[in-house]
């Protein structure tokens, strides 16, 4: 063998205090944001709230304006009629959602209370937004079943290759593979087998030139109990290594999560405020935050005057503070800017939902809006997990957005949203006496150019809570 240099043109994301900042003000919901700051604006004297200017319900970022709320009848007629305007009262928009979800006095409990997120259905989510085939999906959701809440893989591969039986008979090197996809996905680390992998992979993102990589790799390849049991300066003496290039390694290491499935899920239901509104101005669907979903913070001058006129202790800790308070301001528009440019992209690809309803949605995944917005698929994960797009259809998460797809016989596709919605729609029109069975629902919808298995019928009918035909009959 000759030595040889070779050019490897790659991508990677490295990851400044800032940046790390910014992702997690960014998976955080409207509440826990709420929180985050009150806790922010009581420990740094150099924060406060900026008073929110008196603009319109609907002010876009990119200074788009919207139309005069219209009047009490213009606002109760259907979604497809005229411009929906953002400047209308919320109690009008969930008095009409109420109508539209079977009426009643009451307030629709899903405009108010949001299910807590768990880490198996945000993982399966992902799962089935990747271009596996079928053999990966199911391997991947034999793994993501063995996955406890911390986010680790519990059991051997071998245990999950003896799950597959008999349907599927897999050696775990094929297993393996599909792991590393799993890993991958938001929460970075989720699926490692111990606590050593799940830094590893959480440091497989960083960028090469990123501070003490290489030595927070072999640590946390080789010697994360040495760290524990011995302390940092005894092991830099072990290793031979500069005592400051072992406090910057360990100090990467401490920024990694240790426990990443903790991110997600075991909090209660909570309120559901939108943070960004759809509204068809002109006849073109636009995108703005939703007023009250990005809080203002502003610098205290009072105290950044005080900086290079106190004593030197107090000049040192407000100068920290300041810096501080400018990385939050920051993190927070960056937090804003990507969720309006996450939502514009959905509402650019769902058009025809908002205009049609369900069954026009069209299949969406994480990769296609990570492509277009040039930004990595667990960036979109992150903005589409507990934020809600407020429609004049609703308010909906904005993972409803996202649905793999089946491919029609017309050469387009549909999505498995756009085919739920159809099923729903035969069923509520058959004859009681007579309901239509998974494989007469399936020959219809091949019929209108749609080839779906009985099956997947099946399954589709069962995720909405549909009786099988047997049963509805009884009902009827």
């Amino acid at each position: 063998m000759k030595p040889t240099l070779q050019t490897r043109l790659g991508q990677q994301l490295s990851l400044t205090p800032q940046l790390r900042q910014a992702i997690r003000l960014l998976q955080l919901s409207a509440v826990e944001l709420e929180t985050e700051l009150n806790q922010a604006l009581e420990s740094n004297p150099l924060l406060e709230r900026e008073d929110e200017p008196e603009a319109g319900f609907g002010d876009a970022p990119d200074g788009d304006k919207a139309p005069d709320a219209p009047s009490g009848e213009e606002a109760g007629d259907s979604p497809d009629s005229g411009d929906f305007d953002p400047g209308e009262s919320i109690e009008w928009y969930e008095s009409s959602a109420g109508e539209r979800r079977g009426g009643g006095d009451e307030e629709p409990e899903e405009l108010t209370a949001a299910a807590p997120v768990d880490l198996h259905a945000h993982l399966l989510w992902q799962l089935r937004l990747s271009h596996l085939g079928p053999r990966d999906l199911a391997i991947g959701q034999a793994l993501i079943e063995a996955i406890n809440d911390d986010g680790y893989l519990e059991g051997p591969l071998s245990d999950i290759r003896a799950a597959l039986l008999p349907e599927i008979t897999a050696d775990e090197a094929e297993i393996e593979t599909v792991l590393h996809i799993i890993q991958h996905f938001d929460p970075v680390g989720a699926g490692a087998r111990c606590l050593s992998e799940c830094l590893r992979v959480q440091l497989s993102l960083l960028s090469p030139d990123t501070p003490g990589l290489d030595l927070a790799r072999r640590l946390a390849r080789e010697h994360l109990d040495a760290l524990a049991r011995q302390g940092a300066a005894r092991l830099a003496s072990q290793l031979g290594c500069p005592a400051g290039a072992m406090d910057q390694a360990v100090a990467l290491l401490r920024s990694l999560d240790p426990k990443p499935g903790a991110q997600i899920g075991g909090g209660e239901a909570e309120y559901i405020a939108p943070d960004a509104i759809a509204f068809r101005q002109g006849g073109v669907w636009k995108v703005s935050l939703a007023p009250g979903s990005q809080p203002r913070l502003a610098i205290n001058r009072h105290y950044e005057r005080l900086i290079g006129k106190a004593s030197r202790e107090d000049d040192s800790y407000l100068r920290g503070q300041l810096q501080e308070a400018r990385w939050l301001i920051k993190s927070l528009e960056t937090r804003a800017d990507t969720l309006v440019r996450v939502a514009r992209a959905i509402v650019r690809q769902q058009s025809a939902f908002l205009d049609h309803g369900h069954e026009a949605m069209r299949p969406l995944t994480l990769r296609e809006v990570a492509e277009e917005l040039g930004l990595h698929e667990s960036t979109i994960s992150r903005a589409t997990t507990r934020k809600y797009l407020r429609t004049p259809r609703g308010t909906f998460e904005f993972k409803h957005f996202f649905s793999s797809g089946i491919a029609t016989e017309h050469g387009g596709a549909a999505s498995a949203t756009a085919i739920q919605a159809m099923l729903r729609k035969l069923i509520d029109a058959e004859n009681p006496r007579n309901p239509l069975s998974d494989q007469r629902l399936a020959e219809t919808l091949k019929g209108e150019g749609i080839p779906v298995a009985r099956r997947t019928v099946a399954k589709y009918r069962e995720a909405m809570n549909i009786p099988a035909s047997n049963e509805r009959q009884r009902l009827a």
